[in-house]
């Protein structure tokens, strides 16, 4: 069942979307640096030039600078905020003067308080879509729904959704939020594969080991639910980081992603996102390199998705695993 895509002000969301967490430099309280700057302007450069229309942000990326960064690229370019889609996440707070530790805060207080900062610092009106970001033992679902009608009464936010979430914690939410929640952003790719291995363990001895959420995949699919793909490219293992003290199993699927990648012209990127992006959920892949290089490598993943076999998919599903299917 196709989900994408998702309109917003007559804008589409992309297939790919560009993760904006490495923008604004270090995770501290160093201002951004010109160059900061620069590497940000030419990762939106190269994400634009390949179709890319969505950037997906949170509060903490960089303790905020990642977003005062997006900010002054907007800046730059006043006309580029209707072209764009932008997507933040809140609440994770990190210590504060109020608790030094991180912990979790869904409270009506906090996501309102959460998205003025993330607006100013943003420097725009409104986010096209918000993310709750971690679940919160603590979550109370009516307040989370004053606060989504409050933020939507505003134009503050126009559509919400949720991350690391499993299909009990969306429904708990989703019976007092009057919205639909329209997406879940969950760490999936080549190098993580519960969420493959969860369905075929079914009335498995090895399914005792998994931890991924039973029924996430068919619930989201079944209620239209976007799924968001955080760490897509595994890091780069698939796609020429060091395999140094990477396990045999690995060695050979990035071998085989290579290879595949010669066969049809294409980058080695391309087909480890398409590979995701061939299952039926319609899988939105955040990138979340800053390099232009690699984003452009990025470029051809819809079509390999596309072009992507049943035998191939499954080969190269079967050689990330290690082990022959049960």
């Amino acid at each position: 069942m196709a989900v994408l895509p998702l309109t917003t002000h007559g804008i589409a969301a992309s297939r790919l979307v560009l993760g904006c967490m490495p923008f604004g430099g270090s995770w501290d309280r160093t201002p951004i640096s010109r160059e900061d700057l620069r590497r940000a302007e030419e990762a939106v450069d190269a994400a634009l030039a390949i179709g890319i229309t969505m950037f997906d942000h949170a509060n903490i990326y960089t303790l905020g600078k990642a977003e005062e960064t997006f900010a002054a690229i907007l800046k730059g370019r006043p006309s580029l905020r209707e072209q764009i889609v932008i997507q933040s996440k809140c609440g994770i707070r990190f210590a504060d003067e109020s608790a030094p530790f991180t912990r979790y805060d869904f409270s009506r207080e906090h996501i309102l308080a959460a998205v003025d900062a993330s607006l100013r610092r943003l420097g725009v009106e409104y986010l096209d879509i918000l993310l709750l970001h971690r679940p919160d033992p603590l979550v109370e679902p009516e307040e989370v729904a004053e606060a989504f009608a409050a933020l939507r009464a505003a134009g503050k936010v126009r559509h919400f959704g949720v991350s690391n979430m499993s299909a009990a914690q969306m429904r708990f939410l989703q019976r007092a939020v009057p919205y639909p929640l329209v997406a879940n952003q969950l760490e999936l790719s080549l190098a993580r594969l519960d969420w493959l291995d969860q369905g075929v363990h079914v009335n498995q001895k090895a399914g005792l080991g998994s931890n991924f959420a039973e029924g996430l995949l068919e619930y989201c699919q079944g209620e239209r639910v976007q799924i968001q793909a955080w760490g897509p490219l595994a890091q780069g293992i698939f796609s020429g980081r060091s395999l140094e003290d990477q396990p045999e199993h690995i060695v050979k699927t990035a071998a085989l992603v290579a290879e595949l990648a010669a066969e049809k012209g294409t980058t080695r990127e391309a087909i480890v996102l398409g590979w995701l992006m061939r299952h039926p959920a319609m899988i939105q892949p955040v990138v979340g390199t800053i390099t232009p290089e690699r984003i452009a490598a990025c470029r051809d993943a819809e079509e390999q998705a596309a072009q992507m076999s049943r035998d191939e998919w499954y080969r190269l599903y079967i050689s990330a695993r290690g082990a022959a299917l049960p």
